[in-house]
């Protein structure tokens, strides 16, 4: 098995596997549940995408407003970077600044999602 490549223009595809979905969400809950920040998933694979990026575009605006150092927190242990972002607003020019943070936490968690099922495929 080899690791997939994952980039600002094919998250979809990675994205169509209920069980896939599923432990993304469950990741980005965790990630932010870290810090007191509650981000909550339905169940629902086929609108996952959209539920996850409109409460963390949500969330983050709060943040922005409200307590920065958070964000900046939460992003750290996310592992996202100033330059993924900026490559990302390069790729992603019809996304608002907070709607691509929130793109690239969905982006960060699914390949930590990957890389785990990668090294798990590797052992077996």
């Amino acid at each position: 098995m080899e690791f997939p490549q994952v980039r600002n223009d094919n998250v979809s595809q990675f994205l169509d596997r209920a069980e896939i979905v599923k432990e993304t969400a469950s990741q980005v809950m965790k990630d932010f549940g870290m810090f007191g920040v509650e981000i909550t998933f339905s169940g629902d694979v086929e609108n996952a995408y959209e539920e996850l990026h409109r409460q963390l575009s949500d969330q983050i605006t709060g943040l922005i407003q409200y307590n920065y150092d958070k964000l900046l927190s939460v992003l750290y242990q996310v592992d996202i970077t100033d330059r993924e972002i900026a490559r990302a607003e390069q790729e992603l020019p019809h996304y608002s600044h907070i709607e691509i943070i929130a793109h690239q936490v969905i982006v960060r968690d699914l390949k930590k999602v990957l890389l785990r099922r990668y090294f798990k495929s590797k052992e077996k």
